[in-house]
Parts: C-alpha cells; structure tokens; sequence
C-alpha cells in the first residue's frame, strides 16, 4: 500500500484550490499571545458575539457533583434528530459558547438535531484540568437526560482546535468512566500534543497558550493534555478534518494514526490549500468541509444504537 498526503484529499476539492489561495493570500497567518498581558489583550479586543434566531435557552447543568453553564439549541416546531455537544474553539483562553450561536444554529437547521454548547472555563484564570472538567460535566449530564430532555438518545461530539482537543479528552474520561453513550465525534484541527515530545507537538512548542493552558501540570504528556499519548481503544467512530496547510496538520496525522491502531473507526479528511481554523471562514473549500460533517453526522446519527 502506498500512502501519500494527496491521497488523503479528495479530488473533487481540487478545483477549489485556487480560490482558497487567493483568500489566504490577502490573510497571512497569525501567532498567538507571548505573554499572559498579551492574551488578556487579545481577549479584550475581541468583538461581541453575534446573536441567532431564536437564541438559545442558557441553563446550568450539573454531573458528578459538578455543575457547568451551556447554551441549547432545539429545532424549532420539530423533534429533534440527535443531539451535538459542542465544544468551542479559541486556543483554550478565548471565545465561548456564545461565539458559537450563529454555526450551532446553522446545524439545528440544516440536520433538525438540538445543540448544547458547553460554556468551559478559560485559562490562564482556570488552567488544565477545569475545561476538561467542564466538557465531561456536561458530556455526563448529557448521557444522563438526552432522552427525557429532547426525546431522543443519539448523541454526537464536535469541536474545532481547542475544542476538538478537549472532545478527545472527554471521550476518553467518559470511556474510562464505562460511559459509551456518543455515537462519534468531529474533531477539526485539534492540538493533540502540548508537551512538545513529538515532532508534530514541537512545532507549537513556542506558543504561550499551552503554558497558560498546561498551568503547573507536572507531565504535560499525561493524555488528560495531550490525547495523543492516551490510550485510544474502545472510542466512538471519529471524523478528523484538517487543513493541508494548517501547522498542526502532522499532529493530526499522528492522531489519526494512533487511532487506527486502536481500532477506532477514523475517516481522515485532509483539505487542500486551507490553514487552521478554515472552516470558519467564508471561502467554498470551508463550504464543502461543512457539507461533508453534516453529511457524515447524518450518517452517524441514523446508525442504529451502539
């Protein structure tokens, strides 16, 4: 068997390469924060998040003797199909589940599924584990009143970068807990090395976020950080979606790699000419990314109960 990166992308996305380049172009890619006043800066800077019809109901919920805030979104006049937990982006000390209205609400629409996004908290205020904590409250609660809240039991994950590094280490925590209850997750452009011991996790190393993040953690390999060095086996099916161009793009080979070799049912979609966080922004490559995860979150959530 050959494997090579092309072979990774699909063909039909090629036509689509020259436009994305020529969007980029005019956006030349960013660093993040160098020092803890810098990220408090970035923070401030950042403008209200818009709104959505409806707005979603804000609630508190609470697990395991935790409680954490999130934001629902339910179809409108219709049962729902599934529900998505969503995990917000953000580099672990930006954004919020109210960022998230606008796409959460695209997917009520287009898939008729209820989203409830999980209002984690930030760091550096609340380093590692409390955003893990939080998505796994809300993740157990979730399991826990799926049925008797929106009348149905099928239930998915997403997340993008720091999101999606948060999901995996929520299905880990909930498969170490017995707790199989998702039927798959969507992970786009996730850091799954922040201890710099691989050759992919080495390329973020500089950034100042992971410090702000990893806190006073002793061993920033332990997979609760960095899934990469987790112990995958037994996690639902999973959707990776990268950027060809994204720096952590070998981070997320490796992780599809590891995947595959704990058996985990992994569909690696590899974009070209896209760097991170592509698919928030308006070109027709992000387009087609967005179609196919809800082309693959129908699928999975039409598949019988795990």
């Amino acid at each position: 068997m050959r494997l090579e990166l092309s072979s990774l992308i699909d063909p039909s996305l090629l036509p689509l390469v020259e436009g994305s380049r020529a969007f980029y172009a005019r956006r030349p890619p960013g660093r993040g924060p160098a020092s803890r006043d810098q990220l408090l800066a970035v923070r401030a800077a950042v403008p209200a998040p818009a709104g959505c019809e409806p707005p979603p109901a804000l609630e508190v919920v609470s697990a395991g003797g935790r409680t954490v805030p999130v934001r629902i979104h339910v179809p409108a006049g219709r049962p729902a199909t599934g529900v998505v937990l969503e995990i917000h982006t953000g580099g672990f000390y930006l954004g919020s589940a109210a960022g998230s209205d606008v796409t959460n609400r695209r997917l009520v629409d287009a898939l008729g599924v209820a989203v409830v996004s999980v209002d984690y908290r930030l760091a550096p205020e609340h380093p590692w584990p409390a955003a893990p904590d939080d998505c796994e409250t809300a993740a157990l609660w979730l399991a826990a009143n799926a049925a008797a809240r929106f009348g149905t039991t099928r239930l998915v994950m997403g997340g993008c970068s720091a999101g999606s590094t948060l999901a995996a280490a929520t299905l880990v925590r909930l498969r170490d807990r017995g707790v199989h209850a998702f039927r798959g997750a969507v992970l786009q452009c996730g850091t799954y090395d922040l201890s710099a011991q691989t050759p992919a996790g080495r390329l973020i190393a500089d950034e100042y976020f992971l410090d702000a993040y990893a806190g006073a953690a002793p061993d920033r390999t332990a997979p609760d950080l960095s899934p990469v060095f987790a112990d995958l086996a037994s996690l639902p099916p999973v959707l990776m979606v990268i950027g060809a161009d994204d720096i952590l793009l070998e981070d997320n080979l490796a992780m599809a790699a590891r995947l595959v070799a704990a058996g985990v049912d992994v569909d690696l979609r590899v974009y070209p000419a896209s760097p991170h966080a592509f698919t928030g922004r308006a070109t027709p490559m992000a387009q087609a990314a967005l179609a196919s995860v809800d082309a693959w979150l129908r699928g999975r959530l039409s598949t019988p109960s795990p």
